[in-house]
C-alpha cells in the first residue's frame, strides 16, 4: 500500500453516484469556475485576480498521477471498491473507474484566464470539460478538488492588490521617488496562522503577485515546481524574536546590550529587532539615544519591530489625548476614581515613527513628507488589516511622514480569515452533450445548455447557460458571453492549460507580477 491518498478520495461523498445520475448518452459536461459574488469580499473589491489555474492543475494532476494512474490497476481499484462500499453501506460498481486507468491519463481539457489579470464578479476564471465521451462524469467529479484547491490563492492574490493599492497610492502622495520600496513593504507573515503548508504555498504565492517580501519559505518551493522559477522568488532578512531578547537578560538596563550584540553579530543589512518584550517606550527614549552612533555609523538599517498594541497608533501615535479614568470596585459595584486621572505618555502620544524621527531625524523629500534616516526604521507585524493599513499611511501622511517610513507584516488575520464565500467561487455545469438516436436521426450527440435559477435565491446563484466565451470590451472591461457556439468558444481570451493529462501554455511567477502591477 502507498501513503499517497487515491484521488477518488478527494471529493465529496455525494459525488460517487453521479455517473450513473446523468441522462443515458451523455457524453461530454461543461462546467465553469466563477466569482459570483463581493459580499463577504474584503474592503467590498469588486473584482478578483487570475491565479492559482497552472497551479492547481499541477496539483491535481499529481494527485492522478502519484495516487491512481501510477499504481497497480488491482490494488487502486480494490481499494475504491473497499472504502466506498463501506461509505455507502452497498456494492460499488467501478467499472467506470477501471476504464480511466485503463485510458492512463485524465480526459480533460481545462481553459484559463490569464494569470495576473483583474476580472470582474461574475466573469468565469477556469472552464473545463471531458475529451473522451466515456468519462463525461469526471467534468464535475473533479468540482470539489477545484474548488478546494483554487478558491485561496485567488482570494489571497486578490487581497494583495488591495494592500498594493493603498501602498501605492500612499507612496505616490508622500513619498513618490521611493515606488520600489513598496514591494517590500508588505511582508508575508502568515505561516504559522494557516491551516496546512499547502496553505502556505497557495496564499503565499497570492501574496508574491503584488510583493516581493515574505517569510514563508514554503513559497520558494511552490514558486519553482508550479511556476517553474529559477531565480529570485522572494526576500526576507535577520530578525529577532521575543525569546532572543529575553534571553539576553531582564529588562532593567540589561536589554540594551542585547542590542549592542546583535549589530556585533550582524554589522551590515538590514536586522529587524522586536522591541516590545518590555518596555517599547524606553527602547526608544532611552536605548536608541545611547545607540544613535552605533546604529548611524552601521552598514546597513536598524528596523524596530513593536509587536502587540493597536498598530495604528503604536505606530503613528493617538489622535487625542482623552484623560482615562481608573476604574475599581466600591461596595460590588464598578467606581472611578478621580484622583488617580491618567493621561497617555508623550511617547504613546507621538508613536514609533515619530520617535525614531526625534532621535535620529531624515529628511525632507521634494513632497514635503519626513523621510526617515536609511539607517533607521520600523516594521509592525500583529493584527494588520486593510482598513488599519489605510488608517496608518493616511495618520502618517497628516503627521508629515512619509507612508515609506513602515513596513507591515500581513498575517493569517488577513489571509486566513477568509473562505470560499468571500468571492462566492463556484463551480456549475452549463452544458452538456447526450447521444440519443431518438432525437437526432444520425445518433449523434446534441447539445443541451443548463443552468440553475432557484427561485428562493437572490440571484447571486444563478448560473450561465451553455458554452462560455470572455472577450475585452471597448472599454477594455472583461465580458462575458453565455449560449455560445463551439466555434466561439475555441476562441477569446479563455487558454488551454490543461489537455489530456498535459500543462500547457505554462506560465512564470514573475510574468503573472508583470500582470498584477499593470
Amino acid at each position: 500500500m502507498t501513503n499517497t491518498i487515491n484521488p477518488f478520495l478527494i471529493t465529496d461523498g455525494y459525488k460517487l453516484g453521479h455517473h450513473k445520475m446523468y441522462p443515458q448518452g451523455t457524453t461530454l459536461v461543461y462546467s465553469n469556475f466563477t466569482p459570483r459574488s463581493n459580499r463577504h469580499a474584503p474592503n467590498g473589491v469588486d473584482y478578483v485576480i487570475s491565479f492559482g489555474q497552472q497551479m492547481v492543475m499541477k496539483q491535481i494532476h499529481e494527485y492522478f498521477q502519484d495516487g491512481f494512474f501510477n499504481r497497480p490497476k488491482d490494488e487502486v481499484v480494490e481499494e475504491i471498491k473497499r472504502e466506498i462500499s463501506l461509505f455507502l453501506g452497498q456494492d460499488y460498481d467501478v467499472k467506470h473507474i477501471e476504464e480511466l486507468h485503463d485510458l492512463g491519463y485524465l480526459p480533460i481539457k481545462v481553459k484559463s484566464l490569464p494569470e495576473g489579470i483583474r476580472v470582474p464578479i461574475g466573469v468565469p476564471v477556469l472552464t473545463i470539460y471531458n475529451t473522451k465521451p466515456e468519462q463525461f462524469w469526471l467534468t464535475n467529479f473533479l468540482e470539489t478538488i477545484i474548488s478546494n484547491l483554487l478558491w485561496k490563492p485567488i482570494t489571497s492574490a486578490t487581497i494583495a492588490s488591495q494592500y498594493k493599492k493603498i501602498l501605492v497610492e500612499a507612496a505616490m502622495k508622500t513619498d513618490d521617488d521611493n515606488l520600489a520600496s513598496v514591494q517590500f513593504q508588505a511582508h508575508d507573515f502568515s505561516m504559522r496562522g494557516m491551516d496546512s503548508v499547502e496553505a502556505v504555498i497557495s496564499s503565499g504565492l497570492g501574496h508574491l503577485t503584488s510583493f516581493d517580501g515574505s517569510d514563508s519559505l514554503p513559497v520558494l518551493h511552490g514558486a519553482r515546481k508550479y511556476y517553474g522559477e529559477t531565480g529570485f522568488v522572494a526576500g526576507g532578512v535577520n530578525a529577532t524574536e521575543h525569546s532572543v531578547m529575553s534571553a539576553g537578560g531582564s529588562k532593567d538596563g540589561e536589554e540594551i546590550e542585547t542590542f549592542r550584540y546583535l549589530m556585533k553579530q550582524f554589522p551590515t543589512g538590514i536586522l529587524s529587532i522586536v522591541s516590545d518584550t518590555w518596555n517599547l517606550w524606553t527602547v526608544l527614549t532611552e536605548y536608541m539615544k545611547i545607540l544613535k552612533d552605533d546604529i548611524l555609523q552601521r552598514d546597513g538599517k536598524i528596523v524596530i519591530r513593536p509587536d502587540s498594541g493597536n498598530p495604528v497608533d503604536i505606530i503613528c501615535g493617538i489622535d487625542s489625548r482623552p484623560v482615562y479614568r481608573k476604574l475599581y470596585m466600591k461596595d460590588g459595584q464598578k467606581a472611578y476614581n478621580d484622583e488617580n486621572e491618567t493621561d497617555f505618555s508623550d511617547s504613546e502620544f507621538k508613536g514609533v515613527v515619530e520617535l525614531l524621527w526625534d532621535t535620529f531625524g531624515g529628511t525632507i523629500n521634494k513632497q514635503g513628507y519626513k523621510v526617515l534616516n536609511p539607517h533607521i526604521g520600523a516594521i509592525y507585524g500583529d493584527s494588520i488589516t486593510l482598513e488599519r493599513s489605510q488608517q496608518i499611511v493616511d495618520r502618517l501622511k497628516a503627521k508629515g511622514f512619509a507612508s515609506t517610513n513602515v513596513v507591515l507584516g500581513i498575517g493569517s488575520y488577513t489571509y486566513q480569515y477568509n473562505t470560499r464565500d468571500s468571492f462566492g467561487f463556484a463551480m456549475k455545469a452549463t452544458y452538456v452533450e447526450i447521444k440519443s438516436k431518438k432525437m437526432d436521426a444520425h445518433g449523434k450527440s446534441f447539445g443541451r445548455n443548463i443552468f440553475k435559477d432557484p427561485i428562493t435565491d437572490d440571484g447571486r446563484k444563478k448560473s450561465a447557460k451553455g458554452l462560455l466565451y470572455v472577450w475585452t470590451d471597448s472599454d477594455g472591461k472583461l465580458i462575458v458571453r453565455d449560449q455560445v457556439e463551439w466555434t466561439v468558444e475555441q476562441t477569446g481570451l479563455l487558454k488551454t492549460i490543461y489537455l489530456d493529462g498535459n500543462i500547457t501554455n505554462p506560465v512564470t511567477l514573475t510574468e503573472i507580477k508583470k500582470r498584477v502591477s499593470k
